[in-house]
């Protein structure tokens, strides 16, 4: 990993002082680009780049010493900033636009047109999996706000792929007070700070221990979340004593029904009324 870390920063230019020859170096550049047109929140930036405040700070006052940004504060709350293009500075991201894709081009041209499906291919999957390693899973109160947003993303998502749509006024209830240890956990998984997944377990008095609220947002999916967070709930049972765990789902998802059997749930004959269940699974932890 060392050596392809030297090798990809010496090739792209992130060692000189000025990058793409633009006056200014790796990081300003790569701020620059991730100001969307309308602007964008300073702390959405810092979490999006995983900068320390005080460096932010510093590339922005920079790029605003060069004409290139503005900052301002919120009129409804002087707490939230957001960093906007200029004028000059939409023409300084499209120049680095042009210059970044005749740099990839220069890559690529001195490659024959196999090597060139290789380096694209494996440029993906470095890609894919560095996303993959930013993921951070935590427990999580199920009050708070990125919990519940989980929530009713996953919700949503049952309503679309559901034959009749979803009500979960109707579902076996997995409530907060479920989800909150000791009764239970929640887990939510964070991209850069933003969350992109979920799930949890529901203990239950004299049964086993259910797995519920299995939910990985569209954006990330192909990244082996959905599997990480089952290996993580089953970890949490472990640790709460828990020998057998138990899930019901949808035939409609296909994707899900997969994942439980490869990782080593069996089906099994219902063991609750769940109105929108066609498929009953459990696996013994020992």
């Amino acid at each position: 990993m060392r050596s392809f870390n030297r090798a990809v920063t010496a090739r792209v230019g992130a060692l000189e002082s000025e990058y793409l020859g633009r006056g200014r170096p790796l990081g300003e550049s790569r701020l620059l680009w991730e100001i969307e047109r309308d602007g964008t929140e300073v702390r959405a930036l810092r979490r999006r780049l995983g900068l320390d405040a005080g460096y932010l700070s510093r590339l922005l006052r920079s790029l605003e010493a060069q004409e290139l940004v503005v900052v301002e504060e919120s009129r409804a709350d002087g707490r939230v900033r957001t960093a906007k293009l200029t004028v000059r500075g939409r023409r300084e991201r499209k120049e680095v636009d042009r210059l970044s894709n005749d740099l990839a081009a220069s890559i690529l041209d001195a490659l024959d047109e196999g090597q060139r499906q290789q380096l694209t291919d494996a440029a993906r999957t470095v890609e894919q999996l560095l996303r993959a390693s930013e993921v951070v899973i935590t427990v999580d109160d199920p009050a708070g706000a990125d919990a519940r947003w989980c929530i009713a993303q996953y919700f949503a998502t049952l309503g679309e792929r559901f034959e009749g749509g979803f009500d979960p006024r109707i579902s076996i209830a997995a409530t907060e007070d479920d989800l909150t240890p000791p009764h239970g956990l929640l887990l939510v998984a964070r991209l850069r700070g933003e969350p992109v997944g979920c799930g949890a377990l529901k203990h239950r008095d004299g049964a086993p221990t259910e797995i519920k609220r299995m939910w990985v947002a569209p954006d990330v999916r192909g990244l082996g979340l959905g599997r990480r967070l089952l290996r993580e709930l089953e970890v949490h049972a472990r640790s709460a004593g828990v020998a057998i765990v138990r899930l019901e789902t949808n035939r409609t998802l296909k994707e899900a029904i997969e994942l439980y059997r490869s990782a080593g749930f069996a089906e099994v004959a219902a063991f609750n009324d769940e109105p929108y269940a066609h498929h009953w699974f459990e696996k013994h932890l020992d």
